[in-house]
């Protein structure tokens, strides 16, 4: 073959800046291109060779090797692949965007489908050039007589090639690298790099660095280890979930994430039809802290990497979950970056969720003991997907359970059948078991179990439920208990309660230094407890927005509505209702008010001070 010189046929003008600059949004997406390419070309030669259209002779242990040599500043990669001809190079390769994985899937689709063709779009090869200054291909092509072919391209639209000397069949492509791309010449982002795309990959990869120092043991002897793939070209979840152990899913999650903890459970999906999706979803043991929990779900196109966290294919709540996504009808575009196709995309989400759901479902109605078990950790996640997915909310729905001051795990039906008779649909929850243990135990002497809402998710999902449930009802444990926890005092005489009740207004207010004070004086049915802050929950509920949304504006803008309930059986509240206003009635006032606020929200840092303070005065006037 003598030399031939030419020009690239380009099918759109100036594609090698579009391609260096813009095609790609990560210069490290080469290393996948051309590993996929290698891939490609080795499931083509096997399905020849299964149809008998060729001979591999001895040459079947199928491989690929990605070589690092720092002195040259050379990366190769290596298949023992299909190969090409002078006549195939010129149309795949001279011949930009006409992709060689379509034309030979057209040609072969009906006669064997059981292997897949990674390539779409023809323009994986020039990535390299992202990376290198020039290029050059070395190939023997797997057909009878096939003369090897040695192609060179600077980045310019000029090519060189002409015959070469190799003798084994497959390709070789040498990137000798640019300037810019230095970082790969470091033996760990090499590697890294190709851990991340191409991990699963169906055929082995092997790394190695050329003139590399053997490593040594102590005697000095050369150490002789056996090449291992980076890769696992069987993933778990490219099998059946029967022919999965437990171990095996723990194993897979912890090496695929570097996470040891132990996932709690997981999700196999395995779908042939109407489309191709193969993945596992894991469930790992998540923080209480909402704000930054992260999972990560890995999305793969035919066993190459795509990208984390998609949520065009995963839905958003399932981002919280660790897991693999395997689908190779998925419409990516042309650097396999982005999603094309909104409508075959939504049924892969759909599908999705529904696995989990029904996961979720089937584990509530045959192991409601595990689900119990896994109820706290899984919650937060629950939650958020009934509020992001309307889907999702509809199955699960009602497998949704609240943990009570009583450890038992009640779904909102049952909470209200076992208060049957004593709540009108209401449900008591908790934020803070031990600032609100006072209403807590109040609620428990009336056989009323509280439920406990404590993670940053519950207020927002709480006002969800309530939206799409309007006969239920949730109140905190210091809202308006009024008819719950008060006697009925049929001998009231009103004109002497409203005034004991200015006189009880009038006497906080001075002993507060406020202006404006809302009390209520009750006969509550606990003799122990002398007083008590309610708040509406609306107000609150309206307070906390405000909080959240406010970011640094005045809270006082916001004014609370809380009210001081004192118990007029209880001797100190006697003693300042009967006794005419005095130093002792004060200070009583005010430790009433700060007992009663220390069990709804935290005192501030001076009136804590204040509140020790006090103490130690009065317990010295024992002595």
């Amino acid at each position: 073959m003598t030399i031939e010189k030419g020009n690239l046929s380009i099918h759109s003008e100036n594609i090698f800046p579009i391609i260096k600059k813009w095609l790609y949004s990560d210069h490290d997406i080469f290393i996948r291109e051309l590993i996929s390419n290698c891939c490609d070309a080795i499931t083509k030669v096997k399905r020849l060779s299964s149809l008998g259209e060729a001979d591999l002779k001895d040459d079947k242990d199928f491989s690929i090797k990605v070589i690092l040599d720092k002195d040259n500043e050379t990366l190769k990669f290596i298949d023992n692949g299909i190969g090409m001809t002078d006549e195939e190079i010129k149309k795949y390769i001279n011949q930009i965007a006409f992709s060689g994985a379509e034309d030979f899937f057209k040609a072969y689709k009906d006669k064997a489908e059981n292997e897949q063709i990674i390539g779409h779009f023809g323009l994986g090869f020039y990535s390299s050039f992202m990376v290198s200054d020039s290029v050059e291909i070395n190939t023997l092509s797997y057909k009878e007589d096939a003369k090897a072919v040695r192609w060179l391209c600077d980045g310019g639209t000029e090519f060189e090639m002409n015959e070469s000397d190799k003798i084994s069949r497959g390709t070789e492509i040498t990137l000798n690298i640019s300037e810019d791309g230095k970082d790969f010449l470091d033996e760990h982002k090499v590697k890294s790099t190709i851990e991340k795309y191409c991990n699963f990959m169906p055929y082995p990869i092997y790394f190695e660095v050329a003139n590399k120092e053997p490593e040594k043991d102590n005697d000095g002897n050369i150490i002789i280890e056996e090449p291992k793939p980076l890769n696992d070209t069987v993933p778990l979840y490219t099998k059946r979930p029967n022919e999965c152990t437990d171990e095996e899913y723990k194993e897979f999650y912890s090496k695929t994430f570097r996470d040891f903890k132990e996932p709690l459970f997981w999700i196999h999906l395995n779908m042939d039809y109407p489309f191709n999706l193969k993945g596992i979803l894991y469930f790992p043991k998540l923080n209480n802290n909402f704000d930054t929990l992260e999972g990560e779900v890995k999305l793969y196109n035919t066993q190459v990497f795509i990208a984390d966290n998609i949520k065009e294919v995963v839905p958003e709540f399932l981002l919280l979950l660790k897991g693999v996504i395997d689908c190779p009808d998925l419409p990516l575009n042309v650097s396999r970056s982005f999603l094309q196709n909104d409508g075959f995309v939504k049924k892969t989400s759909d599908y999705i969720t529904k696995k989990v759901a029904d996961k979720l479902v089937g584990m509530f109605k045959t192991s409601r003991e595990d689900f119990e078990k896994f109820w706290d950790d899984i919650s937060p996640f629950v939650k958020f997907g009934i509020i992001k997915n309307n889907k999702f909310a509809d199955k699960v729905k009602d497998i949704v359970l609240y943990k009570t001051n009583k450890d038992n795990y009640l779904s909102v039906n049952e909470y209200l059948e076992k208060h049957t008779g004593k709540l009108e649909n209401e449900i008591y929850y908790a934020t803070d078991t031990t600032q609100q243990a006072q209403y807590i135990n109040l609620l428990d002497e009336h056989g009323i179990e509280v439920v406990l809402l404590d993670h940053n998710i519950d207020q927002a999902f709480i006002s969800h439920v309530e939206s799409a449930n309007t006969d239920v009802k949730f109140k905190r444990v210091d809202s308006d208990l009024s008819s719950l926890l008060t006697e009925d005092d049929e001998n009231v005489d009103e004109e002497a309660n409203k005034d004991t009740l200015k006189k009880m207004e009038d006497l906080f207010k001075s002993a507060l230094g406020v202006e404006k004070m809302n009390i209520d004086i009750k006969t509550l049915k606990n003799d122990d407890v002398s007083s008590m802050i309610l708040l509406s929950e609306s107000n609150r509920r309206m307070q906390d927005m405000m909080k959240m949304y406010s970011m640094g504006m005045d809270q006082n803008m916001f004014p609370s509505e809380e009210t001081l309930v004192l118990n007029k059986k209880h001797p100190l509240v006697k003693y300042i209702i009967e006794k005419d206003d005095n130093d002792t009635s004060s200070i009583i006032a005010k430790q009433l008010y700060d007992l009663a606020m220390i069990s709804h929200k935290p005192l501030s840092p001076e009136a804590m001070s204040e509140f020790i303070k006090r103490s130690n005065e009065i317990m010295k006037k024992i002595i």
